[in-house]
């Protein structure tokens, strides 16, 4: 009966085309255990029935280090710690483990591990009529915190993981109108690894997702999304077909260009967590091409003048040669005067990606008594399909895999082993800024270059550029203005990103960060991006890579898309329920989501 009734409700959204009806103002407090309107043991386990038994009660995760510190139980959890799929699999942590005067991760009450829609139908339904705050995570990945939540509900999504492929896709009432295209559909619990394996590895097709395997999909698409490839693919927004999702009356509902279609544009990038909660998603797959790459190394500046005058040659470089759907990933300009180099590219053998850098390599070469070279780069370029294809890295390219080290861990489980310092770590402090492809122009490159060198002097930059769409595919960059995200994106370059952080720093951990410490890295970060910002004013930054601290966060995150956003947040939650830090509608809300402001 309850699938029926979700089918029905499906239905009716399908018909009626309408949003949640409009209701008086919402609760204006949300319970906690302990207070009087907190379930009772039986509402409870009324839950736990209708979920299948799926109703998780959660504890402190690092119980065993708060009863025995120097335990061998102890020991072997904070290995542990180190493995984002361990993170992942367990309801009560998350990747990242907190932000210095911001956050800490924090375990749920209860969790519903849902394996199917109806699950997070009844657990949206059940947290709406007893006014709980509610949590979503799948791949927990936020950096702002918004997978977790103390005295919440935690809809836990991670076995909802099932991908689908479809040779020809056209979505819910669109017959008329689209012609079939190949495309995925994908559970919201899925991580991107597993989508990749299935689309890439099997298929022989590309679907654009995120560059780290461990990222939820649901999460990364509702954030716009970037992969390695952005600038031949676009976002990972741009290429949604449509979308299942649960809206806070608790109706399993469809959403489409064709069928809601505002409501489909805003979860295009209008952040997770705000508008109902994702149960599967589609996307266009793309034609695979017969190669992927990449070039790694570094250089070092022998004084900050030649430091000055390395930025400026790599940034002209850039413009001339890289600025184009072939290149993406990140450089990164350090404090001690290196060019740290970690980028991938699309189409390319190794002799023409060779041979896009020699201009720049000869430069280098030129002056041996400015620069030298700590690791000199080294080009690589494997069939494309093979780019998440775990035993062929393992035989090709061991090196840049970290592997799950957990017994009995499936073998095709791995991570990038560049992505291994982000695992668990705790925030001081981070930034990112849009940069605008007019500072490219040869006009602006010296104001550009000395803004990198300055904004060094204070703390690393790094910048990332597939996360700008500016010299990318025309077709890529016209389905991402059709999307919710923030208009900077379609004429940046790159996202530039300033971040500290330290090891993971659970609650219950044996040693904590120093608060000192944490606090001048954080400044040095701001003064970093105050540098930046000389440059860049007012371009905004990416909604899920930004400062938890950002004030104007609105326009930051989306621009002239918020007014937009806030309308159907209006439409479909009248009352709040979906609450995420800096998320749309937030402001009418205190910081931790429980009390609605007057």
């Amino acid at each position: 009966m309850r699938r029926r009734g979700l089918l029905e409700g499906i239905g009716g959204a399908l018909g009626m085309g309408g949003g949640l009806p409009s209701r008086a103002a919402g609760p204006v407090e949300r319970h906690r255990p302990g207070d009087p309107g907190w379930p009772s043991r039986e509402a409870w386990d009324a839950l736990n029935r209708e979920v299948g038994g799926r109703l998780l009660p959660l504890g402190n995760p690092l119980a065993p280090c708060l009863a025995a510190p120097s335990g061998a139980e102890c020991a072997a959890l904070l290995r542990q710690l180190r493995n984002p799929f361990f993170l992942g699999d367990h309801p009560g942590l998350t990747q990242t483990s907190g932000w210095a005067e911001a956050w800490r991760s924090a375990p749920s009450a209860y969790a519903v591990a849902a394996r199917e829609a109806a699950d997070v139908a009844a657990a949206v339904d059940f947290a709406r009529r007893h006014r709980l705050r509610l949590v979503v995570k799948g791949g927990g990945h936020s950096y702002q915190g918004t997978s977790n939540a103390a005295d919440s509900l935690l809809v836990w999504t991670r076995a909802m993981n099932a991908v689908t492929l479809h040779e020809g896709f056209v979505a819910q009432g669109c017959a008329a109108r689209a012609q079939p295209v190949p495309a995925v559909s994908v559970g919201a619990g899925a991580i991107w690894l597993q989508v990749y394996d299935a689309v890439v590895t099997r298929a022989g097709r590309y679907v654009q997702g995120g560059g780290c395997t461990t990222v939820g999909v649901a999460g990364l698409v509702q954030s716009g999304g970037f992969g390695s490839f952005s600038k031949a693919y676009g976002l990972a927004a741009g290429s949604l077909l449509e979308a299942e999702l649960v809206t806070a009356d608790g109706t399993l509902r469809i959403a489409n260009a064709c069928t809601e279609p505002e409501l489909f544009w805003g979860l295009k990038g209008g952040g997770g967590g705000s508008l109902g909660v994702v149960t599967r998603l589609t996307l266009r797959t793309h034609a695979l091409p017969a190669l992927f790459g990449g070039v790694f190394g570094s250089i070092r500046a022998g004084s900050e003048a030649a430091f000055r005058r390395l930025i400026g040659s790599f940034m002209a470089f850039y413009a001339d040669a890289l600025c184009n759907p072939h290149w993406g990933e990140t450089v990164r300009f350090g404090r001690d005067n290196s060019l740290s180099i970690s980028m991938v590219s699309q189409g390319l053998g190794q002799a023409e990606a060779e041979a896009a850098w020699r201009p720049f390599l000869d430069w280098v070469a030129a002056a041996p008594g400015d620069y030298a070279m700590p690791a000199p780069l080294r080009f690589l370029a494997l069939p494309a399909r093979r780019m998440w294809d775990a035993g062929w890295l393992r035989q090709n390219a061991r090196e840049l895999l970290a592997a799950d080290d957990r017994p009995g861990a499936p073998a095709g489980l791995f991570f990038w082993a560049g992505d291994a310092g982000q695992v668990g770590q705790f925030l001081h402090g981070y930034e990112s800024a849009w940069l605008p492809a007019a500072l490219l122009l040869p006009a602006a490159q010296q104001r550009l270059g000395d803004a990198l060198f300055a904004a060094t002097r204070h703390w690393p930059v790094a910048l990332h550029f597939n996360k700008g769409l500016a010299g990318g595919n025309a077709e890529a960059i016209a389905a991402a203005r059709d999307t919710a995200m923030n208009p900077a994106v379609l004429d940046a370059f790159a996202l530039a990103i300033i971040g500290a952080a330290g090891p993971p720093a659970f609650s219950g951990m044996p040693g904590q960060p120093d608060p000192a410490a944490a606090r001048g890295q954080a400044a040095a970060v701001r003064a970093a991006l105050g540098e930046l910002r000389k440059v860049a004013p007012g371009t905004g930054s990416y909604v899920a890579e930004s400062s938890y601290f950002e004030i104007d966060w609105q326009d930051a995150h989306w621009g002239a898309n918020y007014a937009r956003l806030l309308a159907v947040k209006r439409r479909w939650d009248p009352d709040g329920l979906f609450f995420a830090h800096h998320g749309v509608g937030s402001e009418g809300w205190s910081a931790d989501g429980f009390r609605r402001l007057p």
